[in-house]
């Protein structure tokens, strides 16, 4: 390879990853927060939070990447231009078509990266997130309750199982510890089982116990209840998909199925990386700069713009989810324009138009 080259690829390659690393620590931070509103709400175990840190994040991936690579292209283009690098390369004959060598030896990968974390691993991490939720609504151990343990609800109750069955659904000896006010609350059971209502609701059907009620501080109001059956409400569960959601469906299962949401879901895979490289080629028009101009003024340009396209993409796959727009045209009408426009204008980056002649 030529030093060049080199010297260009690792230029590009370092202003990519520390943007990238700058988007992953942003996208961290928001991804987490979400789920710790979610665990204290109940909605979602304690003991998956990290399992669905990191297979929520990779569903991220197709729109973190393509936007640290313009961003990592833009400022060091930018750089270049700054110390007058770039201008010493079209001193010695270095155009747009001699970059394109160093600029494809980043961004071809990087698309393909993109393309399979659209495609595939995107798709695998959303479908086994889903499950796991699915299983943890089902199932008390996931949920938190555990056997020989004192565990406290989202609603402040401590609860303490003594037995649970293998699948997780059944127990035995149950004790449960509730305040509310100034109003205690202790109801014991030999056994129970879990159950839904509609959707979301999950309850605990407690048999053959005792309930035991009265003042927190002090007071003689007590009253003592033996019961055949006693409901207690659980935290709603985690919303989950439905098994033909074409976003739990496989790329090649899309393929065939004529649905409008699914061709829809099947053009919102296949954009990420042309997007990608669609704005990895406005990176070098987009960040070139006169002498005493603003250095990376551009850059917010190039944000600006890709948040365009991103959002023309998801309104446009809401568009043919709903079958406003003819499922043949998908979104062609945003990639393949864009496209051509990114070629034409790194094409004619830098080409000097011929002087008019006058009469």
């Amino acid at each position: 390879m030529p030093k060049l080259d080199r010297y260009l690829f690792r230029e590009f390659t370092q202003s990519f990853l520390a943007t990238l690393i700058i988007l992953l620590m942003v996208s961290v931070g928001g991804v987490m927060a979400d789920l710790l509103g979610k665990v204290a709400d109940g909605r979602v175990p304690a003991r998956l939070l990290l399992s669905q840190l990191g297979l929520q994040f990779l569903g991220y991936m197709p729109y973190i990447v393509p936007l640290a690579l313009m961003l990592g292209l833009l400022l060091s283009f930018s750089r270049l231009y700054r110390d007058s690098e770039m201008a010493v390369l079209t001193g010695i004959g270095v155009g747009p078509a001699r970059l394109l060598k160093p600029l494809l030896l980043l961004v071809v990968p990087v698309v393909l990266l993109v393309g399979a974390c659209s495609l595939w691993l995107g798709p695998w991490a959303l479908r086994t997130a889903d499950s796991m939720l699915e299983q943890a609504n089902r199932s008390l151990v996931v949920s938190g309750l555990d056997a020989g343990k004192f565990t406290v609800l989202s609603s402040g109750a401590v609860v303490y199982i003594g037995g649970l069955s293998d699948d997780g659904t059944r127990l035995q000896r149950v004790f449960m510890h509730r305040q509310k006010d100034d109003r205690i609350d202790v109801v014991t059971a030999k056994s129970g089982q879990m159950f839904f209502e509609g959707e979301r609701s999950r309850y605990l059907r407690l048999e053959d116990g005792f309930r035991v009620e009265g003042p927190a501080d002090q007071g003689l109001d007590y009253r003592l209840m033996r019961y055949a059956s006693n409901e207690v409400a659980l935290p709603e569960r985690a919303d989950t998909m439905e098994q033909d959601d074409p976003q739990r469906s496989t790329t090649l299962a899309l393929l065939g199925d004529e649905r409008p949401a699914a061709n829809a879901q099947l053009h919102a895979r296949l954009t990420p990386p042309l997007l990608a490289l669609a704005f990895a080629l406005l990176t070098l028009p987009l960040s070139r700069s006169a002498p005493r101009q603003t250095r990376y003024g551009r850059v917010m340009l190039g944000f600006l713009a890709y948040l365009v396209g991103v959002s023309l993409m998801f309104n446009g796959t809401q568009l043919l989810a709903d079958g406003k727009l003819p499922g043949v045209l998908g979104l062609w009408w945003l990639t393949l324009p864009l496209l051509a426009a990114a070629a034409w204008f790194y094409w004619r980056d830098g080409q000097v138009s011929r002087p008019r002649l006058r009469a």
